[in-house]
């Protein structure tokens, strides 16, 4: 017999960088579940699972060190729609925040 296929659901994450900063060309990377995506600025859809935690994280790299680090635990009655904003100084944390208009 053959487990049931996990139940999976959509979430949005927009990935904003600042009007004004201290590096170009860096484009952020995308943790879920422990394994890292490389993404572009901007809006995108991720799969996760509908009834575990997800540890969304990400980092932007600029071939010396990580910065803008941020990590949030999407629980399974969260809104689909997340938000990343970039730190505008190439040694500082980013952050998370979920709209209030979800």
């Amino acid at each position: 017999m053959t487990a049931p296929a996990p139940t999976t659901r959509r979430i949005e994450l927009t990935l904003r960088k600042p009007w004004l900063t201290l590096y170009a060309g860096i484009r952020p990377t995308v943790v879920m579940g422990g394994r890292g995506q490389p993404a572009q600025w901007g809006v995108g859809t991720w799969q996760v699972p509908t009834d575990e935690t997800v540890v969304v994280g990400v980092f932007l790299f600029n071939r010396v060190w990580r910065f803008g680090r941020a990590e949030f635990a999407l629980e399974p009655g969260h809104a689909p729609v997340v938000e990343y904003r970039a730190p505008m100084l190439p040694f500082t944390r980013g952050r998370f925040r979920v709209p209030a208009s979800t």
